[in-house]
């Protein structure tokens, strides 16, 4: 019941997720599901993510709730820790989740500070990481 209750809290969020996964799908991309989190690489999630995101530039991957959109296998299989620490992100805060990380980004960087790598949010992911190496 838990499991099911994390799952619609972040809902608002995968969502989005979907709906971009949709979209990978329809330009030749390809989804699977690994440890209950939908994986979607190709097509037009690669080309978005090779472009980049306004302060970060091009990124291995980006997640929306229960759904992580990557680069390739390679790079989703590489960015797994830290993109699972944004999917438990997203079961705490649900539907507040994306406006607050946008927020903190905002903030951050109308004080001439790095809206990406001082994010809260990213700083916890990041740290998962280096406790996972």
């Amino acid at each position: 019941m838990l499991v099911l209750i994390r799952y619609v809290w972040a809902s608002p969020g995968t969502l989005i997720g979907l709906s971009l996964t949709a979209v990978a799908l329809a330009t030749g991309g390809r989804a699977r599901v690994v440890s209950g989190v939908l994986e979607a690489h190709g097509g037009w999630i690669s080309r978005f993510l090779n472009r980049g995101v306004w302060f970060v530039g091009p990124v291995a991957a980006i997640t929306f709730g229960h759904v992580v959109l990557g680069g390739s296998p390679a790079w989703l299989e590489a960015s797994r820790t830290h993109e699972r620490v944004h999917v438990r992100q997203y079961e705490r805060w649900g539907p507040a989740f994306l406006p607050a990380y946008l927020l903190c980004s905002v903030w951050l960087w109308t004080r001439g500070r790095d809206p990406y790598r001082e994010n809260p949010f990213e700083i916890e992911a990041y740290a998962s990481e280096d406790a996972d190496r």
